[in-house]
């Protein structure tokens, strides 16, 4: 047994470590849902930015003035805007199909028994008026033979004075005559019949039409009734062509307008139609509809079921139009590059309509006779917006767009800068950026702090974000500040030259440099 005092100590010592222990976990805790707080707290302030953020608006545009030495540089070329008679073309695949309104069927108006069967295969060729089978029937053994003796009694009776004797003669002959013809009875058969005075057991039934037999169902030595099909024989002196055309394009075609049609099979061929019809419906698979063309098939070279190239002419009639390559997507914007002269360029919004070949066909905003830029657009794009960066439309002076090319200082500023590049001019990559800076008097200024900044806006057509280069310049000595820096491209760049010195701005300048290289 240990003495009380010591049980008196250890309880006292428990105690003690307990409440230690008590008090340094409610810190862990406190700090923990510190921490957890500040985090939420952060999360929140790092959303609420992108929740507020709005796209970016479309750049600004400026006029631009380029020199005719800038112009041939970066291969300015012009164009005329004007009217044309515009002619687009729209190609697709498309399928011979036979011309429903070409197929004839082929039945007896009369029951009987197939004797002779000359159209005997599908497919087979046969020409209007060839005998297609011969058929026995005795009710038609038996009109025939009403029809003779009609026609004997007629001939007996012409000479009779009894009235209207000789009238219902030939009423009768006329009734029996007309039966015949009602079972389609060909007229030849009937003549034969009545230069013979004997009835025909066996009928020749020949084909109405030309093209080729499609069905057949006739066969020798068997009975037919008049709803039975024998033939079916199709005319393909002319044909259809299904062509396939995305929905897109169908507010374009009509009714009459041209197409051609060129076939692998017949090589440096074409057969040309026109469009019967675009049909109402559109494949929700595929989204084209088909548009129906008539083609005459001299030869009969077009097949049903034969694949073919089509393409359709459509006139659009008379177009203001301008090279397509003048006409720049600026955003969601459209914009061309209208030469006012002497080098100097107005952007202007247009709405462009169809592109059709290189053309593209201007419905708003140009009037004919007006030129504007086909070529190098992107770079003067680029000028444009440099221009409304910097706040105002000023022509850059002769010579502008070289390594170190002057814009207008400010009246009050107490130095002269002077820019030099090497290489000269610059190009993409690292450059090495030199500054002269001189007092008004031409005295050299040291201890200054020179900054550049190269910057070129957005290009939103091209996909190209905003670059920006900026270099602090060591002081060399003797007004001279040098510095390295990398252009991210080619092209035209804003470029900011700032010369501080006892904490005064004591020389801004800002001037354009054209950069070497590809974007």
């Amino acid at each position: 047994m240990k003495p009380n005092g010591e049980n008196r100590n250890y309880k006292i010592a428990f105690i003690a470590v307990l409440f230690v222990s008590i008090v340094l976990a409610a810190a862990l805790l406190w700090q923990m849902r510190k921490f957890q707080a500040a985090g939420a707290a952060g999360a929140v302030a790092a959303e609420a930015p992108m929740a507020k953020a709005a796209p970016s608006p479309e750049p600004q545009l400026n006029p631009v003035q380029l020199t005719p030495e800038r112009m041939q540089m970066i291969g300015v070329k012009l164009a005329r805007a004007e009217f044309q008679q515009v002619t687009d073309e729209i190609r697709s695949p498309g399928t011979v199909e036979v011309d429903e309104s070409r197929i004839a069927y082929v039945q007896t108006r009369f029951p009987g028994w197939l004797r002779k069967v000359y159209g005997d295969r599908t497919y087979q060729l046969v020409r209007k008026g060839e005998p297609l089978f011969t058929i026995y029937s005795p009710d038609l053994l038996a009109t025939e033979q009403e029809y003779l003796l009609a026609k004997k009694n007629a001939e007996s009776m012409q000479a009779s004075t009894v009235a209207g004797v000789s009238a219902g003669a030939q009423s009768l002959l006329a009734a029996a005559r007309q039966r015949l013809e009602q079972w389609e009875v060909p007229t030849s058969e009937i003549e034969k019949l009545e230069a013979t005075g004997k009835p025909i057991t066996d009928l020749t039934f020949n084909s109405p039409v030309s093209g080729y037999i499609t069905e057949r169902n006739a066969l020798p030595n068997m009975y037919v009734q008049p709803e039975t099909k024998l033939y079916t024989v199709a005319d393909l002196s002319t044909v259809w062509v299904y062509a396939q055309v995305f929905q897109d394009d169908l507010g374009k075609i009509k009714p009459g307008d041209p197409a051609a049609v060129t076939v692998d099979a017949f090589p440096g061929r074409t057969f040309t139609g026109r469009v019967s019809q675009v049909l109402p419906q559109v494949d929700m698979n595929t989204r084209t509809a088909r548009v129906r063309l008539v083609f005459l098939n001299p030869g009969m070279k077009l097949t049903p079921g034969m694949y073919v190239n089509v393409a359709l002419k459509l006139p659009l009639g008379r177009k203001l139009v301008v090279p397509s390559s003048a006409v720049l997507h600026a955003g969601a914007r459209q914009v061309v590059f209208v030469s006012r002269g002497e080098g100097v360029f107005d952007p202007r919004p247009v709405q462009a309509a169809e592109q059709v070949g290189d053309k593209t066909v201007i419905a708003k905003g140009l009037s004919a006779g007006e030129t504007v830029v086909s070529s190098a657009n992107f770079l003067i794009d680029s000028e444009s917006q440099l221009q409304a960066a910097a706040g105002s439309f000023v022509p850059p002076p002769p010579g502008a767009g070289g390594p170190a090319a002057a814009a207008s200082p400010a009246a009050s500023q107490q130095a002269k800068i002077e820019l030099t590049t090497q290489p000269d001019p610059p190009h993409k990559g690292d450059n090495v950026f030199r500054v002269k800076l001189v007092g008004k008097d031409g005295t050299p200024i040291s201890g200054a702090k020179v900054t550049v900044v190269f910057f070129m806006p957005a290009m939103p057509s091209m996909g190209m974000a905003a670059m920006k280069t900026a270099a602090d310049l060591a002081d060399k000595g003797n007004g001279v500040y040098e510095g390295r820096g990398n252009l991210g491209s080619g092209g035209t760049w804003q470029v900011t030259i700032t010369a501080e010195k006892d904490g005064q701005t004591i020389a801004l300048r800002r001037l354009n440099v054209m950069a070497e290289g590809g974007m």
